[in-house]
């Protein structure tokens, strides 16, 4: 390698979290030019090429757009376009905007909160926020760079990536000026724990790997931290994996689902968080029943559940669902003992239901926009797709849900909430290789199971007072100013 065709890191490698691998130079012609066409519809200043300099970005790794070298291989032309394509993709905006689009249901938070109180509450949310970083001091410190005692810098502390996004790593990673003319070359290694390494140069193929603990190695008489995948052995399921479930009212749902689920696992310990107003006891030996008190909500019934959670893993299932031949524990298991995900979910009645969560940073506040699909396919599985958000019946790392918690304030209706409150911290999966079914929601016979579902039902409608409070809760605890699906 040789100082000429050196590649600075900061300019070179992006951690690419969900990117594919970049394509020769000339695939970017006719998607530069089509961006150019979109700059002024884009919220970033009209920036010239002479005016990219060190003052367009905070931090002092970036140095002037127009003169990195760049490989020999591209014409002057298509480097400006290509970089115009990384600096609009890869540099952070200071404002977003929730835009309505066909078939988009478009929420600005601000209109959920009665404007009498609007102002006292943004102050409020202000000062949260604040006392939030000043609990968390990580998040404003400055990015600190290793001095290179050998041919590289590196960032030690300091840089930040959003989940699912690209940042560009700050650092050099060839400084001949501490090196000797007739030292030998140096090879340099780049790994991913968790994310991919993407560069405009032509290097070996990208190596990632899944959930790790540090170890150390030797280069040259230089110490170097790496990466080390752990594994465990093999363990029975109820060793590993606690069912968890909360039921209102519908007793007769609850004991159809326990029994399916005796039927493959005979001795798997369950656990029931009931809220009802006249709780009836559940008879099995490997059955743990909390009551709560009367009504007391959904989101509050589910911490309680995982919280009495013993076990490395549990398995969330709603109260009217069924076991059948096709709900595989096992392999549930092994996609998180073999991955690098928190939460993998599987399909109901054959149905997969999995969405992204697009989050983008804002001074008043961020966007979050949810879409249903996923991001790629998951490395080693090629049933299970990574995404944001799955259906209700997954299995989670326990001390990883805990550590986000179920927001108790949402008592009736809420799922995809538990998602957005862990964007930055859960890695989810879905996958199409297990499945659960769904009890008939036909009306029954009985009279008193019939009278049940119709109590259970007065509770369940997601009314536009609870929308307006779940999306002022966004506003307030999530600092979103606006929000999307579709």
């Amino acid at each position: 390698m040789s100082s000429k065709n050196c590649l600075s890191l900061h300019s070179r490698v992006f951690v690419a979290l969900h990117f594919p691998r970049f394509l020769p130079p000339f695939y970017y012609v006719l998607p530069c030019l089509s961006l150019c066409l979109l700059l002024p519809k884009l919220s970033l200043p009209p920036y010239s090429w002479n005016s990219l300099s060190e003052n367009t970005c905070s931090g002092s790794s970036l140095t002037i757009f127009k003169n990195l070298p760049l490989p020999s291989s591209l014409t002057p032309y298509p480097q400006r376009l290509l970089l115009l394509f990384l600096f609009c993709r890869l540099v952070p905006k200071n404002q977003c905007e929730c835009v309505q689009e066909s078939k988009l249901d478009v929420y600005q938070l601000k209109d959920s909160i009665d404007k009498n109180d609007l102002a006292s509450i943004t102050v409020r949310r202000e000062k949260e926020f604040q006392h939030y970083l000043r609990r968390h001091p990580s998040m404003n410190k400055e990015v600190v760079i290793a001095q290179p005692n050998l041919p590289l810098s590196y960032p030690v502390h300091g840089v930040q990536v959003m989940s699912l996004h690209t940042v560009m790593i700050p650092g050099k990673p060839c400084s001949y000026e501490h090196q000797q003319p007739s030292a030998p070359r140096t090879a340099v290694t780049l790994r991913a724990s968790l994310g991919t390494l993407s560069t405009l140069a032509e290097v070996s193929d990208d190596i990632v790997h899944g959930r790790v603990d540090m170890g150390k190695s030797l280069m040259g008489n230089a110490l170097i931290p790496f990466f080390i995948t752990l594994s465990i052995s093999n363990r029975k399921i109820r060793d590993l994996v606690t069912v968890t479930t909360k039921t209102f009212f519908r007793y007769h749902k609850l004991r159809a689902l326990i029994k399916s689920i005796r039927q493959y696992y005979s001795d798997v310990k369950i656990i029931v968080a009931d809220d009802n107003e006249h709780p009836e006891k559940i008879d099995d030996e490997n059955v743990e029943q909390y009551i709560m008190p009367f009504a007391k909500g959904w989101f509050a019934g589910r911490n309680l559940a995982i919280s009495q959670v013993t076990t490395k893993y549990y398995l969330w299932v709603d109260d009217d669902f069924l076991f059948t031949e096709d709900t595989k524990i096992e392999k549930m298991v092994d996609v998180l003992e073999r991955s690098d995900l928190d939460i993998v979910g599987g399909t109901v009645k054959k149905n997969q239901y999995r969405f992204k969560i697009i989050y983008e940073q804002g001074e008043d506040g961020g966007c979050m926009h949810l879409r249903y699909g996923s991001y790629r396919l998951l490395e080693g599985f090629p049933n299970c797709e990574v995404a944001s958000g799955v259906v209700n019946f997954f299995l989670a790392h326990t001390d990883e849900s805990r550590r986000v918690s179920f927001d108790p304030k949402l008592q009736r209706v809420a799922h995809s909430e538990f998602f957005m409150d862990g964007m930055h911290s859960l890695r989810v999966g879905s996958c199409s290789g297990f499945s659960v079914d769904h009890q008939s929601r036909d009306r029954p016979s009985d009279s008193q199971l019939a009278e049940a579902e119709k109590n259970y039902w007065k509770f369940r409608p997601n009314t536009q007072q609870q929308i307006r409070f779940k999306l002022a809760l966004h506003y307030f605890k999530n600092r979103l100013k606006c929000y999307t699906k579709r």
